[in-house]
């Protein structure tokens, strides 16, 4: 009996290129502070990103960056508040039993509760002083719409490292756009562009080592792609330790993004008290369904396929490697929460219990990572709950819209569909990174 492994090996050509890009400043991002954003700025978002919008419309190049990339930081700032304050109130109401009312007014308590405290926070952050955006507005900035404008004033103002690097943050979140892969392929062919190749939406997260003055900044695809690299060069050892990381890190970003959604929503009919609770929560239910995806990586313009599984995947086969099968069994349990059915991990996971007795290990080795289980719970009840509103709370004139097409979304026609004088170029800038392996599986030495 042998471990085997299935998928495909990351293109280490394409890898090494990546890893040596240089961390640049972040653009419209690199005058951002949440603790001293100057209150002068905190003005309404839609006033701001509509200015921009007439600015660019005019062919106001300056005034339309300047307008850009102040609605940028506003967003961000608006996003960062709407998660602190979920998360300070996460637990209000739950700090104690108040005995047993009833169930209804133990929920209704805890709304209260929570609703009371949310006020409180909101009250001492500024930005929640002027009016909320409109929903349109927030979608733009969750489809990443401003860096479409941006990078063409960019572009206009001669300044084709911003432009390059705002592109490439809109294609992060719109790889088949067609317009702006043909813009990025037109940069190109003006200047080496893998300097410049930045996702400015991308939260860093700080990495110390040994002492907190010996700190650095790296992202979540990052450290993912390291430690896909390392695993290619057989440095198993690195590559569980930098996948470790990112899943660890995937996973706060996921709860941000999860609290980020409990913010304002608009009331624009009138209806009875439930029905309004439900379209309300229906709401939330969309924003939450879509953190997966916002926040699965785009490498060589395609997208991670079950990004979770697939680091899981990697860290079972390291730790495999790493002789250390209490590890790598655990990890083969989470990969088959999202993908139960796949043969070759249900393979490694018989392996492991065949020599259990070998390796010492006991049932709860066959489990699956605590995290992990909670992720997949979150997930799917997540989309259990959207699909049953869609399918019992539309009206009759709506039509039914699946989880799947609510979390991909509708492309948008872009404002600039094309480059004045520019011709067609036939070379491709989106990198295959995922190539077919020499043979049809690694296969794992039989335990003597």
């Amino acid at each position: 009996m042998t471990l085997q492994r299935s998928g495909q090996r990351v293109s280490l050509s394409w890898l090494c290129l990546v890893l040596l890009i240089p961390t640049l400043a972040d653009a419209q991002y690199e005058t951002y502070s949440f603790k001293s954003f100057p209150e002068a700025d905190i003005v309404s978002l839609d006033a701001v990103y509509g200015g921009a919008l007439e600015q660019y419309t005019a062919h106001n190049w300056g005034p339309t960056i300047r307008a850009l990339e102040h609605s940028l930081r506003l967003h961000r700032l608006l996003r960062e508040s709407e998660a602190l304050c979920s998360r300070t109130c996460g637990a209000a109401g739950r700090e104690e039993e108040r005995g047993d009312p009833g169930g209804l007014l133990r929920v209704m308590e805890h709304f209260i509760l929570r609703a009371s405290c949310l006020k409180k926070c909101k009250a001492q952050l500024p930005v929640f002083s002027v009016a909320p955006p409109r929903r349109d507005t927030l979608d733009a900035f969750e489809n990443r719409v401003p860096y479409r404008y941006l990078q063409y004033a960019y572009y206009q103002s001669n300044n084709l490292e911003k432009a390059v690097s705002t592109a490439h943050t809109f294609l992060q979140k719109n790889p088949e756009d067609p317009y702006l892969t043909k813009n990025m392929n037109y940069y190109k062919s003006l200047l080496d562009v893998e300097a410049y190749l930045i996702d400015h939406e991308e939260r860093p997260y700080e990495v110390r080592i040994h002492r907190p003055r010996n700190a650095f900044f790296v992202s979540i695809s990052s450290v993912f792609l390291k430690g896909v690299k390392l695993y290619n060069n057989d440095d198993f050892s690195g590559s569980a330790r930098n996948m470790e990381l990112a899943i660890a890190e995937f996973f706060k970003m996921y709860n941000l993004c999860l609290a980020g959604c409990e913010g304002s929503y608009e009331i624009i009919e009138f209806k009875d008290f439930y029905p309004t609770l439900a379209d309300v929560y229906m709401e939330v239910l969309r924003c939450k369904v879509r953190c997966e995806d916002n926040l699965t990586p785009s490498v060589g313009g395609f997208f991670v396929e079950k990004f979770v599984a697939t680091m899981y995947h990697y860290l079972q086969f390291a730790y495999y490697k790493l002789n250390d099968v209490r590890s790598a069994a655990p990890c083969a349990a989470s990969y088959m929460l999202f993908d139960p059915q796949d043969p070759v991990m249900q393979q490694n996971v018989a392996y492991y219990r065949f020599y259990r007795e070998q390796w010492g290990l006991e049932e709860h080795h066959f489990l699956p990572q605590p995290e992990a289980l909670k992720y997949y719970n979150q997930t799917t009840k997540q989309k259990e709950m959207l699909q049953f509103a869609l399918n019992y709370l539309q009206t009759d004139d709506e039509d039914v819209v699946s989880p799947e097409e609510v979390r991909t979304g509708a492309p948008q026609e872009p404002p600039d569909a094309e480059f004045e004088g520019i011709g067609d170029y036939e070379e491709s800038f989106v990198a295959d990174w995922w190539q077919e392996p020499k043979t049809k599986w690694d296969t794992g030495e039989d335990s003597e």
